[in-house]
């Protein structure tokens, strides 16, 4: 019988999500990664505002709780002040892409030398699954009660894409976290963003798409049949723009 996987260190106690979200399996891979490259005892989180807050009371490392929206311009700051430290920004789409876009963007733009995680799950999860900029075309939310019309409120933002084909960053990349194919793809992606800032190479984001069952309405199990279903055929997954091999 195989051995059961060691938790990683920094990973102090359980955190507070809620049945079936993502948040859990996403932070577990990063905290593996951090360990795997030797950097677990050298990060700085900024931690975005949403469920991804819940992420500050379970890791034994340094960390900061960011104003809402802000965590790409405080991870500016403290990747600048501290260039030797590891800094990632945790953060979920409404965070970082709707609050926080300008935020996002301006530090994609100018290439900054930090990592951003951000949990994608198509709602603002812990304030009551309002509308976000990822919200899918005709889906409801307590703020789109009849589906969200994308004639008034635009298309659903695929960041990085976007941060890929208009900016000079260094990697980014999708995953998901619906089948364990997916689950070790995704830790890949997140390795090949960190070793991207270890390198000093610039900018790295993946985006991760996962599941919030309570705001949908759904079981765990049908959260994730939704992801399959619906949200990869537009949410295409893999690699947009690769790190240099040094």
């Amino acid at each position: 019988m195989a051995k059961a996987r060691k938790v990683p260190p920094i990973v102090d106690k359980p955190m507070m999500f809620c049945p079936g979200c993502g948040h859990g399996v996403v932070i577990r891979l990063i905290t593996e990664c951090l360990e795997e490259l030797g950097q677990d005892s050298n990060v700085i989180f900024g931690i975005g505002v949403g469920c991804s807050s819940n992420l500050g009371g379970g890791l034994e490392t340094d960390r900061l709780h960011c104003s809402h929206g802000r965590a790409g311009a405080v991870c500016t700051a403290m990747k600048r002040v501290n260039p030797d430290n590891i800094v990632i920004a945790y953060q979920g789409d409404g965070d970082a892409y709707s609050i926080g876009i300008a935020e996002t963007l301006n530090a994609a733009y100018r290439n900054e030398k930090f990592t951003v995680i951000t949990v994608n799950n198509t709602n603002y999860g812990m304030t009551g699954g309002q509308m976000s900029t990822t919200t899918m075309p005709g889906q409801k939310t307590t703020t789109s009660p009849m589906g969200r019309n994308c004639e008034a409120t635009g298309l659903p933002l695929k960041f990085p894409e976007l941060a890929a084909s208009q900016f000079n960053v260094a990697y980014a990349a999708r995953g998901a976290i619906t089948t364990p194919a997916n689950i070790n793809k995704t830790k890949g992606y997140i390795r090949n963003a960190l070793q991207a800032q270890i390198n000093g190479e610039g900018y790295s984001v993946v985006e991760v798409m996962a599941a919030c069952p309570t705001n949908w309405g759904m079981t765990p199990v049908q959260a994730m049949a939704r992801i399959e279903k619906e949200l990869l055929p537009y949410y295409q997954l893999g690699e947009f723009k690769t790190r240099e091999v040094k």
